[in-house]
């Protein structure tokens, strides 16, 4: 299923001397290690550049949580700026409908991702429902090489607006990272009914080495770090469609 450079320093003047001098530290040499083999130095190196989407997102969040500034509810933010008319309107065009009896005073959103759902042509509409009732080692669907595909989820938000709400797919087969996407689903204001998302279509790869089992992990994620889901689970890729029970 389908998906991450250095600056060059400018208005750097030429120095005869310090070039002369950086050169003979250059080709001094080194006695902290003599028995350090060529290439241990790459370790660290290919460390950091593999570092975990998890922790990114982690030094993402503490790093918001510094520069953000006060938060409000939903019922502050409308009373803030009551009387500024057109502000007022272009806040409730924003928000729609929305039952504030059941919004509460909570300045956090809540989004409650309801299924997952994968929408084939002539094929039986896959529906899950979001816990998925299934243990991720375990196969969850099986799709035919070559068939083209939709994903879609319905979700709820209540509480608050969730700003930049972001879909995180990462995929792997025998092991290998084979695919990771990132989508930008929007901004959403609370409201009793679920809203829906549904993805471009996408055609399943094909062919000997495309067939067999893949690893999936899913994640929802808004501006702040927040993570709303966290979900991983296993699929198939095979030559033909598996029977209708």
């Amino acid at each position: 299923m389908s998906a991450l450079v250095g600056a060059i320093s400018k208005d750097i003047t030429f120095n005869p001397v310090m070039e002369k001098e950086e050169k003979n530290k250059n080709t001094e040499p080194t006695h902290d290690d003599p028995e350090k083999t060529e290439g241990e130095g790459h370790e660290d190196d290919e460390d950091d550049e593999t570092e975990d989407e998890d922790t990114k997102q982690k030094k993402a969040l503490e790093k918001k949580e510094l520069e953000l500034g006060p938060q409000f509810s939903l019922k502050e933010q409308l009373e803030k700026d009551k009387d500024d008319e057109s502000l007022r309107r272009w806040k409730e065009q924003l928000l729609g409908t929305v039952d504030f009896s059941a919004v509460g005073e909570s300045k956090e959103p809540e989004v409650k991702i309801q299924s997952l759902s994968i929408l084939c042509k002539d094929r039986r509409d896959l529906v899950f429902a979001i816990p998925l009732a299934v243990n991720p080692k375990y196969r969850l669907f099986t799709l035919k090489e070559g068939s083209r595909y939709h994903v879609k989820f319905t979700f709820v938000v209540s509480s608050n607006i969730v700003s930049g709400l972001k879909y995180i797919h990462t995929v792997w087969k025998a092991g290998l990272k084979v695919d990771n996407t990132k989508i930008m689903l929007g901004t959403f204001s609370p409201q009793l009914e679920p809203y829906t998302y549904e993805m471009e279509e996408e055609t399943t790869p094909s062919g000997m080495f495309a067939r067999g089992s893949y690893s999936a992990r899913s994640k929802f994620v808004d501006d702040d770090g927040k993570c709303y889901l966290d979900f991983s689970y296993t699929f198939d890729i095979q030559r033909n469609w598996p029977s209708i029970t």
